[in-house]
């Protein structure tokens, strides 16, 4: 009794608490204890209504997006076919599913992929590919730059941005990240001497380059003397060239194409289409210095169908094309719109600029100014050699080994270490 009025006079204490109603079991009845009286009842007990909260406690109910989201991902964890009978059936998905989707989805944040699997990395590139992962500006080139860093060819080992100077100029951090590329087309685009790109092809990340075409992009002897010249003096950059094109650069004249003859490698080159002015003295002079021959025939090396994008990164490439060709889509109704004035004759008629001049009028006037070199068989379509012509070239080829050598000794100096040569190379 004693015990029972001592729990009563603590809860009589708290009184303030509204804790509800409290049973007490005694002597193997159950007793509610009165909290007002301090006593306790016996018998059946009173139901005394309990609150949870306190009175004026209202809920709200939201609808959360994230939660959705949520919701939705969760979805993804699920393959959903279809039986025979017509009836929806799901399968889990494997853990190593879902751990590369979990990765793409964050692949800028990796931090390097230096000894990681070839086979697993080259599924993640894919999977991140998938989800456009590459297109996006900073987040894109950062991680596009952990791959290339990584595996280099195997990301891309031939690339063709051929009459695309949009894609060049939207996404040149992207293309300038691509490590030991072997052929890159640029052909119709137009760079320039000035151009970033084409200062980058004489660093040493493109150095693996053997296949460049440069076809009608407006360049010069000085942009030949800058792509040069790290192979001139320094003996890097383009040193593994074995085929280039140079035609339809109408500003390239006899003295850039000396700068051309510090490519030893070189299997095939295409002039046709500069502004050489003594055009039987530039034959000679390569036939001399690099070893290569006058094709009477067009070679199959320069009709632009061998490079190709290959590569992880094939995809991406084409990712970037179509966002370009979006983004310009608007501009194609503007032209529609200025065409039907033109017809009805509200607007003067302006002719279009081709994108790609393949034929030349100064290609017409030089003729076909391609060049191969004998030994190499692979190089060139089967051309009919004549007997007398190959005896010529073997006396030329051993009258000039002295002159040669003359030449290296004598002038080897003044043409590697110019100063403007240094000058052009503190740049870099």
């Amino acid at each position: 009794q004693n015990w029972t009025r001592g729990m009563s006079y603590c809860l009589h204490s708290e009184s303030h608490l509204d804790t509800g109603p409290i049973y007490v079991r005694e002597n193997g009845k159950l007793h509610m204890v009165n909290q007002g009286a301090g006593g306790i009842q016996n018998g059946t007990p009173k139901t005394r209504p309990f609150r949870l909260f306190s009175r004026g406690f209202s809920v709200e109910l939201c609808m959360n997006r994230e939660d959705d989201r949520a919701r939705r991902q969760r979805t993804d964890h699920f393959i959903f076919t279809y039986t025979k009978e017509g009836n929806l059936r799901y399968s889990a998905k494997s853990l190593f599913s879902l751990v590369l989707g979990y990765i793409s989805d964050n692949v800028d944040h990796i931090d390097s992929l230096i000894g990681f699997p070839e086979q697993i990395a080259e599924k993640l590139f894919s999977a991140a590919e998938a989800r456009q992962k590459f297109t996006e500006p900073v987040t894109g080139l950062r991680a596009l730059q952990k791959f290339t860093e990584a595996y280099g060819s195997l990301v891309l080992c031939s690339l063709c941005l051929r009459n695309r100077y949009l894609v060049i100029s939207e996404k040149l951090e992207e293309i300038k990240s691509f490590r030991e590329l072997t052929c890159l087309d640029l052909s119709c685009c137009k760079l320039g001497d000035e151009h970033e790109l084409l200062e980058h092809l004489t660093k040493e990340a493109l150095s693996s380059v053997k296949r460049l075409l440069l076809k009608d992009n407006s360049l010069s002897d000085a942009g030949l003397r800058r792509m040069t010249a790290p192979v001139r003096v320094l003996k890097k950059g383009l040193e593994n060239l074995l085929v280039l094109d140079l035609s339809c650069n109408p500003k390239i004249t006899d003295v850039g194409i000396g700068y051309l003859l510090s490519f030893k490698k070189l299997n095939c080159l295409d002039i046709s289409g500069t502004g050489l002015k003594d055009v039987n003295a530039v034959i000679k002079r390569i036939q001399m210095r690099i070893g290569l021959v006058h094709s009477k025939v067009p070679l199959k090396e320069f009709d632009h169908s061998n490079c190709k994008t290959e590569g992880w990164a094939e995809q991406t490439v084409l990712q970037w094309e179509q966002a370009v060709m979006e983004a310009i889509k608007p501009q194609d109704d503007v032209r529609s719109r200025t065409a039907a004035l033109r017809f009805y004759g509200k607007t003067p008629r302006i002719e279009e600029v081709v994108k790609c001049k393949l034929v030349d009028a100064e290609t017409k006037a030089s003729g076909n100014l391609q060049f191969y070199k004998e030994k190499v068989q692979n190089c060139h379509l089967p051309l009919k050699k004549e007997v007398a012509g190959s005896h010529e070239l073997r006396n030329n080829k051993k009258r000039a080994l002295p002159e040669q050598e003359k030449e290296r000794t004598s002038k080897q100096k003044h043409l590697c270490l110019t100063v403007e040569d240094w000058d052009l190379l503190n740049t870099y």
